[in-house]
């Protein structure tokens, strides 16, 4: 496994991380201090605000929390040396749930809502690139 990669995957999950508990704060409270413009097709608030913002009545910036509470340890350097194949199991399956989340999540901005959330797509980004990292790391595995 190259060394670059705990640092990234870590900084990555990190990042995820904030974005999310910043979009998590922001459903519960108004969501219209998004730094984000809120008219046309970048509008955050339309986005964050539809129905799509919730599934099964969780909100989806709260599931991505979640999932970023999950990734960072699972990141961390401590972990990709982790001799138990069950954290590189579990890391793969997440980032596998993660991209597939971020299909959906991307399909409803694009078509049924109509408009793209700036700080949601900071997160896809994220949750894609770790995908990427991962699944290549895994595949080079015995």
């Amino acid at each position: 496994m190259p060394g670059w990669v705990p640092a990234t995957t870590t900084a990555l999950s990190l990042l995820g991380l904030a974005v999310s508990a910043y979009l998590t704060v922001e459903h519960f409270s108004s969501g219209t201090t998004l730094a984000c413009p809120d008219t046309g097709a970048i509008n955050c608030v339309k986005v964050t605000a539809s129905s799509y913002s919730k599934l099964f009545g969780v909100p989806v910036a709260l599931l991505g929390l979640l999932f970023f509470v999950a990734m960072v340890p699972l990141s961390l350097p401590v972990a990709w040396r982790s001799r138990h194949a069950g954290v590189a199991r579990l890391r793969l399956l997440l980032a596998c749930v993660g991209v597939l989340f971020v299909l959906y999540l991307v399909w409803a901005e694009l078509f049924p809502i109509g408009a793209i959330c700036l700080w949601c797509t900071v997160v896809h980004v994220v949750t894609v690139t770790l995908f990427g990292i991962v699944v290549v790391v895994a595949a080079r595995r015995p």
